[in-house]
């Protein structure tokens, strides 16, 4: 679960793979492959755990792109219809690691 949240979309996920690939450049097809094929499971998860209305993911390559953690991953964001996720990327927050554990665990549960 991401530290980050955004008013609308609290708890989203972030799927990293455990070798290190700076950004899209560099990380292997099949390493790659794994990391959305998780990206997909987590947004199936995500729709069955929140009620959400669908998912969103995002990455970002280089720091032009908005990219500011160099270690290659994706977002995966529950959505609800007019949330504004994008129209208000300036305005999240910093969570607890206690108001993420709910969340965290009926994802887990959802996950097996």
């Amino acid at each position: 679960m991401s530290p980050r949240w955004w008013p609308s979309n609290p708890a989203h996920v972030i799927v990293i793979p455990n070798d290190h690939f700076a950004n899209l450049d560099e990380i292997p097809e099949r390493a790659l492959g794994a990391v959305y094929a998780t990206a997909k499971r987590v947004a199936v998860a995500l729709k069955d755990t929140r009620d959400c209305d669908g998912t969103s993911t995002r990455q970002h390559n280089g720091s032009g792109a908005g990219q500011d953690v160099f270690h290659f991953h994706v977002h995966v964001f529950p959505r609800f219809t007019g949330d504004g996720l994008y129209a208000r990327d300036a305005e999240f927050r910093w969570s607890s690691p206690e108001e993420r554990a709910p969340y965290a665990e009926r994802l887990r549960e959802a996950l097996g």
